[in-house]
């Protein structure tokens, strides 16, 4: 019987990282968000209260496995900044923030590079039992060079090579958790002291260009087997993988990009024999809310004079392999020329609002762009209309932590309950079960294929 998809609502995932600064540089230094107390457990906990308080879908915890390390021919301004360094391993908050919640979701990133798929397929399984089914993983394949140097690689391996070892993980990870142990295979009998039937698990025997894995898997099968698959990948490469693989695609673009990023996804998914209904798109969003217009714009304004130009620009050059040190803040946009990387420059000064003056002032904007500013009516319209241009959710990037989420949680989450448009008590059951209406993934899946 084939399991019926949930009515389509939207889903809200509380984007952060286990870091100082994420996406917001600077506002670490503001004496109303708890970032430098990341070390600590007791913010982490709080923040998974206030998400489920919320009935959002999951915590999202963003990782990078190296440095930005190529503005002005270093990473000193990254240490200074606390720009995504220190940065602490995000899989290991998880246990922590599950035992203070029941049905909240966590989505954590881990490059294919940087654990061996054996190893990692175990902490898949033994982070879905710990959460009963919670649990999702944001594939990535990496982009910054110091990761590669950092796990052997002699820099980063190309663009196509990623994706191509990124193929082969997945098949490893997918022969581990859905064909390696049957569903029969753990039987728990004391009287005929057998806890696991022998010849209900097999080795997977697998050997490819980039790994040799024998197996068999030594986890038992958790609720969801393989957790809930995310990925973000927006080049040609990325998106074919991601319409192969994914169940959640976080997509990048304009507020207004939805409905051409959604169709081109669905037909790409389509191709691979999968339907419209099996991949939810996740936009990003950086709500700034007020009980008016006039009291958030004026947060936004104060929130303008936080930001560090520098971090942005460091932040910006890691992202675009490029070094942007040379660029004066100071510099009037109508003088500003650059012999290179032109088309990024001149995306970004296109980009300019009215009224821009510098290029400090153009590097502070872009550091804000996914903010959403207004009145909880004004962000919860927004939302909607995104949502009814083909955006199935949002990842919402805070500003400061936790303030930013209580003010989402207490004052838009409310409005689009009103409307029906998101989720007002969890369905019970797993992630999956909760985004989609079943624990495991479809039979038009590519794990499908791997099953005993």
């Amino acid at each position: 019987m084939t399991a019926v998809s949930p009515p389509r609502r939207m889903i809200l995932n509380a984007f952060t990282m286990n870091c100082v600064s994420h996406i917001q540089q600077g506002m670490w230094t503001r004496g109303d968000t708890r970032q430098t107390e990341f070390n600590s457990l007791e913010p982490w906990l709080e923040l998974a209260q206030v998400a489920e308080r919320g009935c959002l879908d999951t915590i999202f915890l963003a990782d990078v496995i190296g440095l930005y390390d190529n503005y002005k021919g270093g990473a000193d301004t990254s240490f200074r900044e606390a720009m995504q360094v220190p940065v602490n391993d995000p899989m290991l908050l998880i246990p922590a923030m599950a035992s203070v919640t029941k049905h909240l979701g966590f989505a954590f990133t881990s490059s294919v590079l940087q654990a061996h798929p054996f190893t990692f397929a175990r902490q898949l399984s033994t982070l879905d039992h710990l959460t009963t089914g919670r649990v999702a993983w944001n594939v990535v394949t990496s982009y910054l060079p110091n990761a590669g140097n950092n796990l052997g690689f002699d820099g980063l391996p190309p663009h196509e090579e990623r994706y191509s070892r990124a193929e082969e993980y997945l098949e490893v990870i997918y022969k581990l958790l859905e064909g390696s142990w049957a569903d029969d295979a753990v039987v728990n009998d004391p009287e005929r002291r057998v806890y696991v039937e022998p010849d209900r698990v097999r080795e997977i025997n697998h050997h490819g260009h980039y790994f040799d894995v024998a197996g068999p898997h030594l986890s038992a099968p958790s609720l969801q087997r393989t957790p809930v698959l995310f990925q973000a990948g927006m080049s040609e490469r990325g998106r074919t993988f991601a319409a192969q693989h994914a169940e959640c695609i976080f997509v990048v673009g304009s507020s207004r990009s939805g409905e051409a990023i959604a169709k081109d996804l669905h037909q790409r998914a389509h191709f691979y024999g999968r339907s419209a209904t099996d991949i939810k798109l996740i936009g990003g969003v950086a709500p700034i809310v007020g009980g008016t217009e006039t009291e958030a714009l004026a947060k936004r304004a104060e929130y303008e004079e936080n930001l560090s130009v520098e971090a942005g620009l460091a932040h910006i050059s890691g992202n675009l392999g490029a070094d942007l040190g040379d660029i004066d803040p100071d510099q009037p946009l109508e003088t500003f020329q650059t012999e290179r990387v032109q088309g990024f420059i001149k995306n970004l000064l296109d980009s300019a609002p009215p009224g821009t003056r510098t290029m400090g002032d153009l590097i502070k904007s872009n550091l804000a762009g996914a903010w959403l500013t207004g009145s909880v009516e004004q962000v919860a319209d927004e939302l909607e209309r995104r949502f009814n241009s083909g955006l199935d959710g949002f990842n919402l990037t805070y500003t400061v932590t936790p303030g930013t989420f209580v003010d989402f949680v207490e004052g838009v989450v409310p409005i689009l309950q009103e409307r029906g448009v998101v989720q007002s008590e969890y369905v019970v059951g797993s992630l999956r079960e909760k985004l989609f209406g079943h624990d495991r993934l479809p039979s038009n899946h590519p794990a499908a294929a791997f099953r005993s």
